[in-house]
């Protein structure tokens, strides 16, 4: 007899599975010279953490946010929506789910991380821990503060799946999407024919902006959609180079006034 687990286990424990499994396979492409943002001198001296402590700070976080997870599940406790629809219109509502859980999540996401960016001492104390990787890569995606990974994700991931409706099963398929979008976004690796980069402009190059040239005042959306940035003037276009020494170099595009 199969161990059963339940829906609210797996959306607990699925997208940290997801999480180092596609960082794994972005790593082994990063020790291609060809692929890169930033060559790997300049991810070994602009940075100002090890990896051995973003590995400690990313399972503790993923810790810590698994355990809210499932008392949040058993809170929120919605039920499926989809259950009561038949089979033919069920992938409907979960593309309805999807799309404003994508559109909660960016506009809770853009609004606090511009804030934290704004604020001081926000910045100072908490922010300012994720900008010690001035160059990204995939494992680092949720490099935070404790406190700004509660605020952000757990809060973020709430109010996303209780506003959508979406139902446990459905959470696994979009939590395990977002942070695969999440770590993609922080890679530090322009991969030809990457359907993230074909269906979102929001991408690891668009990123790698905000980390690296104009952190403080550009680019602030994530994870998905650039709407907020181009809403609220925030938005900063950039063209991809090809460096010399192999590689591309995101290049901010002077905006016309």
């Amino acid at each position: 007899m199969g161990l059963a687990i339940s829906d609210e286990l797996l959306g607990t424990f699925a997208p940290i599975v997801v999480y180092w499994v596609y960082s794994a396979m972005y790593m082994a492409f990063g020790s291609f010279d060809n692929y890169r943002l930033h060559s790997k001198r300049d991810e070994q001296e602009k940075n100002l953490v090890s990896k051995a402590n973003v590995i400690k700070n990313v399972l503790f976080q993923q810790a810590v946010q698994a355990a809210l997870a499932i008392i949040l599940y058993k809170v929120i406790g919605n039920e499926d929506a989809a259950a009561s629809k038949s089979q033919s219109n069920s992938m409907t509502v979960m593309a309805r789910q999807f799309i404003i859980a994508m559109f909660v999540l960016d506009t809770w996401q853009y609004f606090m991380h511009r804030y934290f960016h704004h604020n001081k001492f926000l910045y100072r104390h908490l922010h300012s821990r994720h900008h010690r990787l001035v160059v990204t890569y995939a494992f680092g995606a949720i490099y935070n503060h404790p406190l700004e990974a509660f605020i952000f994700d757990i809060i973020g991931g709430a109010l996303s799946y209780s506003i959508s409706g979406m139902s446990p099963r459905t959470s696994i398929y979009f939590f395990s999407f977002a942070t695969m979008k999440s770590v993609d976004d922080h890679c530090g690796v322009w991969l030809p024919g990457n359907l993230f980069h074909i269906f979102f402009n929001n991408n690891s190059a668009y990123h790698d902006v905000h980390h690296h040239l104009y952190g403080g005042k550009y680019n602030f959306s994530q994870p998905f959609f650039v709407m907020w940035d181009r809403i609220m003037g925030t938005y900063m276009p950039y063209s991809l180079e090809k460096r010399a020494e192999g590689g591309f170099e995101a290049r901010p595009v002077k905006r016309a006034n």
